[in-house]
């Protein structure tokens, strides 16, 4: 039988986010006239009141944006900082360990992952602001509406948030999310139900605090959250219990707007966020793939695998030991993405040569995306967290707080230790892909440690494999971001046995979709398609 014919005209604008509500959000902004940093603003906004501990007005983020009408191409560093109130010996009495998963320590007391002290300067919000300044069409204050009709109108618990609601990272050292909902007054009231257990699926979430503090930065401006009233009252609850987040560190947060870290990649060129952000390590292992016939290869077999182990463990090790915040310890990017570091990469692994990676190093698994692409061809994607939320909900404003200090490394003299101003490396890794001077593919992804090593394999799946972007996103993943290679349950036995053969230890998950969960588009000859993860409940959506 012949191919059945598609009846509708190719998509030439499209959005896709994790969340179903907040993907509706940014199609109606792109239906409106607006463009797609509007799109993105908006569904951003919608995702931080329907996913509450993955992301929100009071968390952080990273931005890269291609607008061919003015030919900027840009990425907004919005990650945190901490506090300057912050000492590099504060915490080291309390220090027990580091989290065995390597997100985190484990302080006496939990104090720089649950309460006041956790938070951090949040940057979302500037990055929100001056990407409208600098990119906007729509006015401002619209971008807000279909966020303030979720906060006030309410929204039903999906499984994605049920499980985070629900999730107990004991085992690591971290809290268990229902000390966190519970934390305030105003976390229990909106997101447990009246016998203290976490919300469920189906149940319903009503939030008005949020839905006037919406209104007052729809009407204010993005400035308002760091030096108008609600900057007050933030400060004023930090004070109150002992937090160190201050007006100063409020009214001094800036993003820093930089280029993009290209590198090149079988003549197409790869577009990621530089340090702090997590594009090199995408950057590093593409470098040392290229040298790879990989598609002479089965696709996730054995050898497959074990390449592409290599090249993540060396990757992981060399971000450990070199890349943090620039402004405090200079990146080698040069060396790191030189061809002869490349070259000496590839040759250990033909040699069957096997990099050490003793544990994760990982952030935050709890954060979410967005790509977008409009009419006229911008493109935008988006990539933001909450970190380990700390949860501290300001009495009447609806959202949490970042816990971002968590990430910082409580003992003096280290790459990540704690220092005023400082912000932590961060995995996230909003990606463009360009084919000469034409974007070919946006895409993003949460999920902490798994961030680089999901985009990894999402672009050789689109680029080395051909796949569409739902096929890529969907195909079984592997991560090797410690010295063992967890694998999807997806991935036959029969590799999982061929690995072991090599030497390999090898940890089969449970899941049908892990290791983070990324999202994109593909832009091939104009025509857009879009993948979503299926692990979460969004999708890709389309206008004509």
């Amino acid at each position: 039988m012949p191919k059945p014919k598609r009846l509708r005209p190719p998509y030439r604008a499209m959005i896709v986010a994790p969340q179903p509500e907040a993907v509706e959000a940014g199609h109606d902004v792109l239906a409106a006239g607006g463009n797609a940093i509007d799109a993105v603003i908006a569904c951003a906004l919608t995702q931080g009141v329907v996913d509450p501990m993955m992301c929100g007005i009071g968390g952080l983020g990273v931005l890269q944006i291609f607008d061919p009408a003015s030919g900027r191409h840009l990425v907004l560093d919005g990650l945190s900082a901490c506090p300057a109130a912050c000492t590099p010996q504060m915490w080291v009495a309390l220090f027990e360990r580091e989290c065995s998963d390597g997100y985190g320590y484990v302080l006496k007391g939990g104090v720089n992952e649950l309460g006041h002290c956790a938070v951090t300067t949040p940057g979302i919000m500037r990055v929100f602001g001056d990407a409208h300044a600098a990119f906007g069409k729509m006015p401002w204050p619209e971008l807000f509406g279909p966020a303030i009709a979720q906060a006030d109108g309410g929204w039903v618990v999906r499984p994605h948030v049920a499980t985070m609601f629900a999730l107990d990272e004991a085992g690591y050292g971290r809290l268990p999310y229902v000390e966190k909902l519970a934390f305030t007054p105003d976390g229990r009231s909106l997101y447990l139900r009246p016998d203290g257990t976490p919300k469920k699926i189906g149940d319903g979430v009503r939030n008005p605090d949020l839905a006037g503090t919406l209104r007052s930065l729809a009407r204010d401006g993005a400035k308002s959250f760091y030096e108008g009233e609600l900057a007050r009252r933030i400060v004023a609850d930090m004070r109150e219990h002992g937090g160190f987040l201050s007006l100063e560190d409020l009214d001094g947060f800036t993003v820093r707007t930089r280029a993009p870290l290209t590198n090149m990649y079988r003549g197409r060129t790869i577009a990621t966020p530089p340090p702090p952000a997590g594009g090199i390590m995408v950057a590093q292992m593409l470098r040392v793939l290229e040298r790879f016939e990989l598609v002479r290869l089965e696709h996730n077999g054995p050898e497959y695998m074990r390449v592409l182990t290599e090249a993540m463990k060396i990757a992981g090790r060399d971000k450990d030991e070199h890349i943090g915040d620039p402004d405090f310890v200079p990146a080698p990017l040069e060396s790191l993405l030189s061809d002869a570091y490349a070259d000496d990469c590839a040759a250990r692994i033909k040699r069957c040569e096997k990099a050490a990676k003793p544990r994760a190093n990982a952030d935050s698994k709890h954060t979410t995306t967005v790509s977008c692409v409009d009419r006229d061809g911008m493109v935008v994607s988006l990539t933001h967290t909450n970190g380990v939320p700390s949860g501290v909900i300001v009495p009447g404003t609806g959202f949490v707080l970042n816990g971002a200090m968590n990430w910082y490394d409580p003992r003096p003299g280290r790459a990540g230790s704690i220092a005023p101003g400082k912000r932590r490396f961060s995995s996230m890794t909003p990606t463009i892909v360009f084919e000469g001077s034409k974007p070919v593919m946006t895409l993003g992804a949460p999920g902490g440690a798994w961030i680089g090593i999901a985009i990894l394999q999402v672009i050789l799946n689109v680029l080395d494999w051909g796949m569409s972007m739902q096929e890529a996103v969907a195909a079984p993943r592997f991560s090797a971001t410690s010295n063992a290679i967890d694998i999807s349950n997806r991935i036959p036995r029969s590799t999982q046995d061929g690995l072991g053969a090599m030497g390999y230890e090898v940890k089969r998950s449970p899941l049908t979709f892990p290791f983070a969960a990324p999202h994109g588009i593909t832009m091939w000859d104009g025509e857009l398609e879009g993948g979503a993860d299926p692990q979460r409940d969004g999708y890709a959506a389309g206008l004509v």
